[in-house]
């Protein structure tokens, strides 16, 4: 069974699909031929059926008297070329603004806002990779999201105070992945490694090669405000290696960490996770086990809340370690 894996691809692997064979170049104003839905620039076919009535690829006739009739507009292949090449809308709209100022005396009044050139990038909705793109991070809490949802049928519209307090605002480049994000936030949060945090649009987690500018395409981003992303952390899934029983007295500093159980782990207070602080003291009172996630107020699934039993502190890398053999409590020194 193979896995679906992935990959980027270049640009230049699909330019065959977004170039026009007669000029050469990008369409522009992308025009298709509804008898054999080969597609050129509007200007390029319009020019060609002016001697010939076959299609420039295939030969096909296009019209026997009037070709100019079997012939449409194609506006989705035309937002995917400008979507897909950087720099080309923005390009086109300065060109044609300036055919208009050198010729004055053509009339660009019946002319749409676009063949004027007088379309902006966030009217067409195109984002390219230097542009600046607001965005809004806050933690997602699965119950409150999902009991909002039964109560109103859909999902949270309008914020609460708390939530509000709760979000942080970023300004990113386009071209900023999930994966920066991500450290971006193990990093502010001081997030152990123990910990994954997963970075998603309403309930769905985003992949990490996904930049800002493809989370606003595929949800189609409107601009009424910052792009909204959510955030949690979760233990990390790592299955422990098990290695075989070292002979007994053999220096316990020599043992990796894959050597334990998952039930030591559990029961241990290595398996409650920390950063800079120490571990509670006999004396202190037991806090909460994730200081540092405000968010999370129940206990992961799979780690142990009770507080660990009071042992005399020992020097780092000789702390005792308790493992189960056969079923039989044992301490290795």
């Amino acid at each position: 069974m193979t896995m679906h894996r992935t990959t980027r691809i270049k640009i230049t692997e699909l330019n065959p699909h977004l170039m026009c064979v007669l000029c050469g170049g990008y369409f522009i104003d992308a025009t298709t031929i509804i008898e054999c839905l080969h597609s050129f620039c509007k200007m390029c076919i319009v020019r060609y059926l002016e001697t010939s009535k076959y299609c420039p690829i295939c030969d096909v006739p296009v019209h026997k008297t009037k070709p100019l009739l079997n012939i449409r507009s194609d506006k989705t292949l035309q937002d995917i070329v400008y979507k897909l090449v950087p720099g080309l809308f923005k390009n086109e709209m300065k060109r044609r603004r300036d055919f208009y100022a050198d010729h004055p005396s053509v009339d660009a009044t019946t002319r749409s806002n676009e063949d004027r050139g007088e379309v902006a990038d966030e009217d067409k909705r195109i984002i390219t990779d230097d542009e600046i793109i607001s965005l809004s991070i806050e933690f997602f809490d699965h119950n409150k999201y999902v009991n909002k949802a039964k109560q109103t049928g859909v999902a949270e519209d309008q914020p609460t105070k708390e939530q509000v307090n709760n979000k942080r605002y970023l300004q990113c480049p386009a071209a900023m992945t999930i994966m920066h994000l991500r450290k971006f936030l193990r990093s502010k949060m001081d997030i152990p490694c123990t910990y994954q945090v997963e970075v998603m649009y309403e309930d769905e987690p985003l992949k990490d090669y996904y930049t800002l500018m493809d989370i606003a395409y595929i949800y189609t981003w409107r601009r009424n405000g910052p792009l909204p992303l959510k955030y949690r952390v979760r233990p990390s899934c790592k299955k422990m290696k098990m290695s075989h029983p070292q002979q007994e007295g053999q220096n316990s500093t020599g043992r990796s960490a894959e050597s334990d159980s998952a039930s030591d782990k559990a029961c241990s207070p290595a398996g409650i996770p920390s950063t800079s602080s120490s571990l509670p003291s006999p004396g202190t009172p037991v806090q909460s086990p994730h200081p540092h996630f405000p968010h999370i107020s129940k206990p992961v699934i799979g780690a142990s809340t009770s507080a660990p039993a009071p042992t005399r502190p020992f020097p780092f890398g000789k702390k005792p370690r308790k493992a189960s053999l056969n079923g039989s409590s044992a301490s290795s020194g």
